[in-house]
């Protein structure tokens, strides 16, 4: 798909006075097994020869960014997230190899992020050492749980011995990084929920962030369903655990999902929430681009082998089309909604180019049910909200 860069500069109906802040996602998706809850873009490892899938792939990103670069002429990159698939499948000389292709094409702040995806099943010692050495400054690791057989219900390919490990090793080697943990999985007590977490703040992680195990369509879980789940109740009980125990320890529940202590806040994903920019690389992955009177989403094509086709040839992107006007009162919020802190109704109008008048109604309505507090022009969920957050999401739906 050819982007039309005239068309994409021409005069439109929004009207941003500034550009937000740039980040890069970079897509790597294979991994060594399939997760039955996952239904994020990844594609399971069979036997091809890595060195060269490896050097083949890492061609196509660097020529999917090379098309790319005229979207973000001049612009300064604040992060960079290297998800997956288990990116730490990947060699270091890899990662190396990567960061260095951005790191030519691309002008990078002073203190970029540089985060990358590790799982557990791929630590080898010394392994997150040469990651840190190739220029990842954030490790974001999938332990999920410390019992195993929590971690068999889930189909995860480590055990709790080797998430201990790899937990260690990141925090030897890097300043800052990130414990993904799951609750409400099947057979889960609160007492086994607390020695997960008991286990995971041992270490004293900068940030945790915990996920609700959810049944995602056109998932193995979704055509199987796993027994014993926890009901909606002894879920919201775990929660509350978790918030407590995180907050005993000094960690701010500063996003739905995310807990961290001062200072080590992700980057990357707070620009996401507060709807800046984010250039998407590699099979599958979704962009977000502005211009002066228009936004811009992408997605690259999905599958691995058509996306390297397509990148070798320009035509790594799948799907492009602007944000509809009607749309983005819902799309920022989806986002913004999602900040403990909240944000100010300024930063809106920013980012979307809407006057604040085009949120009016549903805030009147959102303050009239005790979703929000409003403090001058500052916007946040209030404890309720924060609770129901679909039900006020929902509210600026067009």
């Amino acid at each position: 798909m050819n982007l039309d860069l005239n068309h994409l500069m021409r005069p439109g109906t929004l009207q941003l006075s500034a550009l937000p802040p740039l980040s890069v996602y970079v897509h790597l998706p294979w991994c060594l097994k399939k997760c039955p809850y996952c239904d994020f873009n990844s594609h399971e490892w069979r036997g091809q020869d890595l060195a060269q899938t490896e050097q083949a792939y890492l061609h196509a990103v660097c020529a999917d960014l090379e098309a790319s670069l005229p979207l973000v002429w001049g612009r300064s990159v604040q992060s960079i997230f290297i998800g997956g698939g288990t990116p730490s499948l990947f060699s270091p000389a890899g990662i190396e190899r990567l960061l260095a292709d951005l790191r030519a094409r691309l002008r990078w702040a002073a203190d970029c992020e540089v985060t990358l995806e590790a799982n557990p099943g791929t630590f080898e010692q010394d392994r997150f050492k040469a990651f840190r050495a190739a220029g990842v400054t954030r490790l974001s690791i999938g332990v999920q749980s410390f019992n195993d057989d929590s971690l068999k219900a889930l189909g995860r390919v480590h055990d709790a011995a080797q998430a201990r490990a790899a937990v260690a090793e990141a925090a030897s080697c890097f300043d800052t990084y990130n414990l993904d943990v799951m609750y409400a999985l099947p057979g889960q007590s609160k007492s086994a929920l607390l020695s997960d977490l008991e286990q995971a703040l041992a270490y004293k992680p900068p940030h945790v962030s915990v996920y609700h195990l959810t049944i995602e369509p056109n998932t193995y879980f979704a055509k199987h369903p796993p027994s014993a789940l926890p009901d909606e109740d002894l879920a919201y009980d775990m929660l509350d655990l978790i918030t407590a125990g995180t907050q005993a320890q000094g960690m701010q529940r500063y996003e739905v999902s995310a807990y961290a202590r001062p200072g080590h806040r992700c980057l990357h994903n707070q620009n996401y929430w507060q709807f800046g920019d984010y250039l998407g690389l590699g099979a599958g992955a979704h962009g977000k681009i502005s211009f002066a009177h228009r936004i811009l989403r992408t997605v690259k094509w999905r599958d691995p082998a058509r996306y390297i086709e397509g990148a070798s040839s320009g035509q790594a992107t799948a799907q492009a089309e602007e944000i509809a006007r009607a749309q983005l009162p819902f799309e920022f919020m989806l986002n913004a909604l999602r900040l403990r802190d909240g944000f100010d109704l300024s930063l809106y109008t920013e980012r979307t180019g809407l006057p604040i008048s085009s949120l009016q109604t549903p805030l009147e309505q959102a303050e009239a049910r005790g979703l929000i507090l409003r403090e001058g022009s500052h916007i946040r969920p209030s404890e309720r909200g924060f609770d129901f957050l679909s039900e006020l999401q929902a509210l600026f739906l067009a």
